[in-house]
């Protein structure tokens, strides 16, 4: 039977105790992880948020009644236990933080009692996700999950120190908020009181801070929830925490200088690793020819090569129809990979095409300087010579070619990089390395909606050099835009915003709004700029992919303590579920049957 803790007080963490407090006399708190009964001593593991500490029981020091107590415990019991503290009698534990000293206890209370977790509670679980996802409770009670979120919490804690002291202002923006387009979906909360009308979760506060520069607070920051109805990865959740901010009377430098310095005290401060600053910087389409990517893992080369000009007048139909299609041919060489079997590059052609690939080209640098390929005899030897020099191939080698559309050959050919890289162990998982990725074009073509559409947001300000381009070539005109990349990871991003009436109203025409139907959309931030605004800009991290990475997690849901499934849904609570009909009724909705 449980027992209250009777005016005991906890006087320690396990792990606070140590070789100082020898001869003290303490009180711990926590949970049983094991327990071992040698007959006349019992050995318990105790465990809190801080760590292990080992309790001893005899007869003589806790007395009949408490070690016939101390007998029946088991695993996950939540107990109190007083004792001296005194040198581990057994052998020491050097893995343990407390692993040569114990408490040869002299009182014991069961606080509560557990049943047999449905899988043990232990560092690095092998236990399916599922299971433990649905026992959530008890899985963050493993050691190394508590670890990543006492990390998350300094390190949102080191944020706003480094942000107060920089003269930012934590403001708290709206959670209900208007439903906005240019973005991705909303979740959307129906309005009891104004039947018919919904309110949306914020994707990001980015009006809000906005509108806050506009007031005059002139530096804002926000640790603020985000919702987005997106499909989910590992790296994305349908709600996630990002660092947010925004500063008057700045350039793109100011945003990334004051940032530079954040990440670099953060990580110093939080897990003891020195970032160099200034950190790189590419512009977009560096990003996209060298690595087919806008966020590109710089751990390791295997950077992509355009070899367009030299396969243009060759045999192979597949190289020069895309030439002719407006397209291009790239290729990676996978050092050293030139013996790789065919049925693996079979299953490399098949990812390839995961990623809209028709095919992928392949040739095989052997020891014996023989070529094997998919291609080589449509070509001349001349051709694949300077195809080969152009690839820097050496013997061994192994050359792997895309050709398409641009944006599909850079897609293929940025996956097949990084999955390459990863049946090879080419990243160094200690490795941190941080880029600035610049001059977004502003505009991207949207084949569904048949229009241009913003790749960032409607504020995002053009390049004065390439504004006067607008109306002939929008595609052309790049945004003083940034992203900050963190191994391959999107961390953030954010831009310098429009302040200007007529940037703006031009920048809602070429997106295809009327001017009604601009400011039934975004009246509130419009009418905001009509009574002086200053020239602003900002920037949000994603905190759980910062944290993912600083633990070297493989996915967000071990930095977030109650994270959603690949379908959005939370196993432990069964959220999202059915709601009463009298509810229903009161907001006036209808919920057509699943005829699935």
């Amino acid at each position: 039977m449980a027992e209250s803790m009777q005016g005991w007080k906890r006087s320690h963490r396990c792990t606070e105790v140590s070789g100082q407090n020898i001869g003290e006399t303490v009180t711990v708190m926590g949970w049983v992880q094991k327990r071992r009964n040698l007959g006349a001593l019992i050995f318990v593991d105790l465990r809190d948020r801080s760590g292990l500490l080992q309790i001893v029981f005899d007869e003589t020091s806790v007395g009949s009644a408490g070690f016939e107590k101390a007998g029946t415990i088991r695993n996950e019991y939540v107990i109190a236990v007083t004792g001296m503290v005194q040198k581990r009698t057994a052998a020491v534990n050097e893995h343990l933080k407390t692993g040569d000293i114990e408490i040869l206890a002299d009182g014991i209370r069961i606080l509560s009692e557990a049943e047999t977790p449905p899988f043990p509670i232990e560092e690095n679980s092998q236990t399916k996700d599922e299971l433990r996802l649905k026992y959530r409770f008890l899985d963050l009670r493993r050691p190394d999950l508590q670890r990543n979120l006492m990390l998350r919490s300094k390190v949102i804690y080191l944020m706003r120190e480094f942000m107060v002291k920089e003269g930012f202002l934590e403001i708290e923006t709206p959670i209900l908020c208007k439903s906005t387009p240019e973005g991705a979906r909303d979740y959307l909360v129906p309005s009891r009181v104004h039947p018919g009308n919904f309110y949306a979760l914020p994707q990001s506060p980015q009006l809000y801070k906005q509108l806050l520069m506009c007031s005059g607070y002139d530096r804002y920051f926000q640790i603020a929830k985000c919702f987005r109805d997106e499909d989910l990865r590992a790296d994305r959740q349908p709600e996630f925490t990002q660092a947010d901010m925004e500063l008057s009377f700045v350039e793109e430098d100011d945003v990334i200088d004051v940032n530079e310095r954040l990440l670099a005290y953060v990580f110093k401060e939080a897990i003891g690793v020195d970032l160099p600053i200034p950190f790189p910087r590419m512009p977009w389409q560096e990003a996209m020819d060298r690595f087919g990517s806008d966020k590109p893992d710089t751990r390791f080369q295997m950077e992509l090569t355009d070899v367009s000009e030299i396969v243009r007048n060759c045999g192979f139909g597949v190289f020069t129809g895309a030439l002719a299609d407006g397209g291009s041919v790239r290729g990676i060489n996978v050092k050293g990979q030139g013996a790789m079997p065919r049925k693996k590059i079979d299953k490399l052609v098949e990812f390839a095409k995961g990623y809209g690939a028709k095919g992928l080209a392949y040739l095989s640098l052997g020891e014996d300087k023989s070529i094997k390929s998919s291609f080589a005899k449509f070509m001349t030897e001349e051709e694949l010579s300077a195809l080969v020099s152009a690839m820097e191939g050496e013997a061994g080698d192994l050359l792997l070619f895309a050709a398409d559309k641009n944006k599909i050959v850079w897609n293929v050919l940025g996956a097949l990089r990084l999955e390459l890289a990863k049946q090879m162990d080419l990243p160094d998982p200690n490795a941190y390395h941080f880029l600035w990725v610049t001059d977004f074009p502003l505009l991207e073509w949207s084949e569904e909606e048949n229009r241009y559409m913003a790749m960032h947001h409607p504020f995002t300000m053009p390049k004065e050099e390439d504004w006067e381009n607008v109306d002939e070539d929008p595609g052309s005109v790049r945004a003083k835009a940034y992203d900050i990349v963190l191994n391959g990871t999107e961390l953030g991003g954010g831009s310098v915003r429009i302040h200007q009436d007529d940037v703006q109203e031009k920048m809602f025409e070429v997106l295809g709004f009327t001017k009604e139907s601009a400011h039934e959309q975004f009246g509130f931030l419009l009418d905001a700029f009509m009574y002086g605004v200053p020239p602003h800009a900002g920037l949000a991290y994603g905190v759980d992919r910062m944290v993912m990475h600083m633990v070297h997690a493989d996915s967000i849901r071990d930095v977030i303590a109650f994270p959603k499934v690949k379908d959005a849904s939370c196993l432990m609570t069964k959220a999202p579920g059915t709601v009463d009909a009298a509810q229903l009724k009161e907001l006036r909705l209808n919920v057509e049957p699943d005829e699935t």
